[in-house]
């Protein structure tokens, strides 16, 4: 069978990001000087620069810019320190990877899960036949085993004909995580790797990973997620060229001349996940709180059901306290008696389900958690910086936006309803690591605040500030300039502007995700598409084409009023014209990935 990506078959992923202890110094004096400066500026903007005549807008705008700030601080704190982690040659046998002294001297025995639900059987069969291709230097047990939640005979008979195992059930309870619950239960391998279906492991998996697990105390390892699929888009001559034949192609070389070399339809999904990982999550090696993203990852058998034994434990004895406490009162107060509470417990104890992985629509970053909050183990986690697995990345907006939305909501459901802040065994770091994730879903909220205040102005006339005087660009300019720089150096090796209209972008599927959490509806757990759908998007753009269409209305008579009465205040439209248009520019890229379609 053929597939799309073919053709991509020979890129080879790319270096991580190499550290420069040089930079790194540089960056934080940036990063100070600019949590100075924006200190200053919150404080200006709540005590002198409020309008008073229109508090329903300063007010509103000024809480914006002081969560956003927030946001800042968090994410300062998240890039603060770099550095890769020392990889541990890979073991011989299992009494290296474990605390005990009578550990057994065999050899490490790793299962390799694929869970699948109704994932294109070919596509399964080139993850499991590169799964077959993991090499390692010792003897070693690994067993690739499909798990079918689809209970497809065809799939039955793809692994029977690789040789792998099949693993199915009769129901699809937990979804992922109860897939992931009922292989561990049928299988017995020292450390699991985790894969998605189109999840391509390279030869080196196990053994650049493995290494880590040499400190007992060691969970997880996780490796970078590589899109290998990403459309690498067009010089601007030959995409304008293929469009408007000779005339776009010397327009396109024209604007290279001037410009420099130009891109058109690179990743137009932002799909790169080099930021996340290389950047990110790697840097939050050192406060122990690289979470599990699903696929990619390796764990320890021994952390994962640890930590669910003991959750299990404490949910029975939980329940029984509530069950003997209704009961006694029932019996006008009385005590319940030994026999009868051991009773209660056993039933408890056989009616509450053991969750090695969190049934959660986020079980990833949930498991994570409460491996992170094991009191009594201080469970370790580690962001391996090399790519280990390449996967295909989505092709549509519907795809792209499917997969977010379940991301959001998961995040936002976990943090009003178990949030690790407050969950004891989690030091502070790790704390504020876990709310820097989970402060910046809620940015739906203050980024759409940033993209509507423009529009009221253009259209009111009524300011947020007192006045765009001198102040105010005294106070604002600095801050602004001080982050973009830090920003730049902090993020060096990865294209920022791509990251940051992405997130201002995303405010639709951020409050959606949020309403759907508050109103108490689940997030659903849809199988993303591993095929492009057909056609456009645009329905998913209407707020972003919305807000484009009225700020630039907003600009045009806004901008025809000053020049034909000559009376405005000219320094406010400036601003927002400033403000408006680089909202029109973060936004267009999402609109323009509404209508995109691969090149035949």
């Amino acid at each position: 069978m053929s597939f799309y990506f073919e053709p991509f078959e020979s890129r080879r992923p790319p270096e991580p990001l190499p550290y420069s202890a040089a930079r790194e110094l540089l960056w934080q004096f940036l990063a100070a000087l600019s949590l100075g400066l924006g200190a200053s500026y919150i404080f200006w903007r709540w005590t002198a620069s409020l309008n008073h005549d229109a508090l329903w807008f300063a007010i509103p705008l000024a809480v914006a810019e002081t969560c956003a700030f927030i946001g800042l601080v968090l994410f300062t704190f998240n890039l603060w320190r770099d550095a890769r982690p020392a990889v541990p040659p890979p073991p011989r046998v299992l009494s290296e990877c474990v605390s005990a002294a009578a550990a057994e001297e065999r050899p490490l025995r790793v299962d390799v899960f694929f869970p699948s639900y109704d994932e294109d059987l070919e596509l399964v069969r080139l993850s499991i036949r590169d799964a077959k291709r993991l090499l390692y230097p010792y003897p070693i047990d690994v067993r690739i085993h499909v798990l079918d939640d689809g209970r497809r005979a065809t799939m039955k008979q793809l692994a029977a004909d690789e040789g792998i195992g099949y693993i199915t059930r009769t129901t699809n309870m937990g979804y992922k995580a109860g897939n992931l619950r009922n292989a561990m239960e049928q299988t017995d391998g020292d450390f699991i790797v985790i894969c998605d279906a189109d999840t391509r492991p390279l030869p080196t998996l196990l053994e650049h990973t493995l290494g880590y697990f040499r400190d007992p105390d060691m969970a997880w390892v996780q490796t970078p997620q590589w899109f290998f699929d990403l459309p690498a888009g067009r010089r601007l001559p030959d995409a304008w060229g293929r469009r408007w034949g000779r005339f776009g192609r010397l327009l396109g070389r024209g604007i290279e001349a001037c410009a420099g070399p130009m891109t058109v339809g690179a990743d137009p999904f932002v799909n790169d996940p080099q930021m996340f990982y290389d950047v990110i999550l790697r840097r939050r090696n050192h406060a122990n709180a690289a979470f599990c993203c699903g696929a990619g990852s390796v764990h320890r058998r021994e952390a994962v059901m640890e930590a669910a034994l003991k959750g299990w434990v404490a949910q029975v004895d939980a329940e029984t306290r509530r069950v003997v406490g209704k009961v006694g009162a029932k019996m006008g107060g009385g005590e319940v008696g030994g026999d009868l509470e051991d009773a209660m417990r056993r039933q408890i104890a056989l009616e509450t389900e053991l969750t090695p992985y969190k049934f959660h629509v986020s079980e990833d970053i949930y498991t994570s958690i409460v491996l992170h909050g094991d009191r009594d183990r201080r469970w370790k986690s580690v962001l391996h910086p090399w790519v280990q697995s390449k996967m295909l990345s989505p092709q549509d907006l519907q795809t792209w936006a499917m997969q977010r939305f379940k991301y959001a909501g998961g995040t936002i459901d976990i943090c009003l309803h178990d949030n690790p802040i407050f969950r004891r065994g989690l030091d502070w770091r790790q704390k504020l690591m876990y709310g820097c994730t989970f402060w910046s879903y809620f940015g739906g909220l203050w980024n759409f605040a940033f993209l509507v205040s423009p529009i009221i102005y253009l259209f009111t006339g009524i300011a947020p500030v007192a006045s765009y005087s001198f102040a105010f660009f005294k106070h604002a300019l600095p801050f602004l300039i001080a982050n973009e720089l830090a920003t730049m150096v902090g993020t060096w090796g990865v294209i920022n502007l791509k990251a940051k209209a992405s997130f201002i972008a995303f405010f639709g599927l951020n409050l959606r995700a949020l309403w759907t959490v508050v109103r108490g509806e689940t997030i659903k757990f849809p199988v993303t598409p591993k095929e492009r759908q057909s056609g456009t998007f645009y329905r998913l753009a209407r707020p972003q084409i919305i807000i484009i269409a009225l700020t630039l209305t907003g600009l045009l008579m806004q901008g025809a009023a000053l020049a034909l009465t000559r009376r405005g205040d000219l320094g406010a439209y400036l601003t927002n014209l400033f403000w408006g248009l680089n909202n029109v520019y973060l936004l267009a890229g999402f609109v323009r990935a509404a209508g995109w379609t691969p090149e035949e």
